[in-house]
């Protein structure tokens, strides 16, 4: 009997890098929940299935998803992914999944427990193996990026972006105070330092580098200060802001293979 034809995998998250994994495990013959909050603050939006929670429906590299308010009984391949207002989970009992996947990137637990599926993992700091999650997925950029964790958990969080083309903290742009987000460009388009990227109250934020807009949250969002709300590719390529991200299907594959590895199709 096949370990993956339409067992159910939920997913607490909908964000860039849970889109990533989302997209793994539906390719790999998992059907898919998505969890979300009502208002997710994802700044990657062209590439987070999560924009289906304000309009309904995204689409990612061909793979749809749609906000429901239930998930359908009926599934087949090809179907949109369900995305449920659900953020503490309480769908589970219901849907008795074979695995649970963390991927808010909270950088702290929110509430996932080993008893919520017979296999869960967790991504990036927060988690232990063994007392929060059955597996915790390295996020953080470098050698171990996706390494699946069976002991211990992943590496601290450090507060500083990851290098991309020899850039780190300048590349991402922070809130610098409270309040709705007025952008000044949009995703996709080249910016040169200086150049202004965004708005909030009176306060003009312009890029620190040369690139392009990878990422930008949702206009009018109100953002609390210090909030991540748009990041800078300094490798300028358009078409990387369209795209799953080389880190998203690093950490996508190492949930796929923590849930192969801990046997979710025959934990049922």
């Amino acid at each position: 009997m096949s370990l993956l034809h339409g067992e159910l995998v939920v997913v607490r998250g909908a964000g860039d890098l849970a889109t990533g994994c989302i997209l793994r495990l539906v390719r790999a013959g998992f059907r898919v929940v998505a969890l979300e909050v009502a208002a997710p603050s994802a700044i990657r939006r062209t590439v987070s299935l999560s924009e289906a929670m304000y309009e309904g429906r995204a689409c990612v590299e061909g793979l749809e998803a749609r906000c429901c308010d239930t998930v359908p009984t009926a599934w087949a391949p090809g179907d949109p992914v369900p995305i449920l207002l659900d953020p503490e989970g309480r769908c589970l009992d219901h849907l008795r999944p074979v695995a649970l996947v963390d991927a808010i990137l909270a950088k702290r637990n929110l509430g996932t427990r080993l008893d919520m599926a017979p296999v869960v993992v967790a991504l990036g700091p927060g988690f232990v193996a063994g007392r929060d999650a059955h597996a915790v997925v390295e996020t953080n950029r470098g050698h171990d990026l996706g390494r699946v964790l069976l002991t211990g958990g992943a590496e601290p969080n450090t507060g500083v972006p990851g290098l991309i083309a020899g850039r780190g903290g300048e590349r991402v742009i922070h809130a610098p105070v409270a309040g709705p987000v007025e952008p000044c460009c949009a995703i996709g388009d080249r910016v040169r330092a200086g150049d202004p990227v965004l708005r909030i109250q009176d306060v003009t934020v312009c890029s620190a580098i040369d690139g392009v807009v990878r990422g930008l949250i949702r206009p009018g969002f109100n953002a609390k200060a210090g909030l991540k709300v748009a990041d800078v590719d300094p490798r300028g390529l358009r078409e990387h802001c369209f795209t799953v991200s080389d880190k998203a299907r690093a950490i996508a594959g190492g949930v796929l293979e923590a849930i192969l590895m801990l046997g979710a199709g025959e934990a049922r």
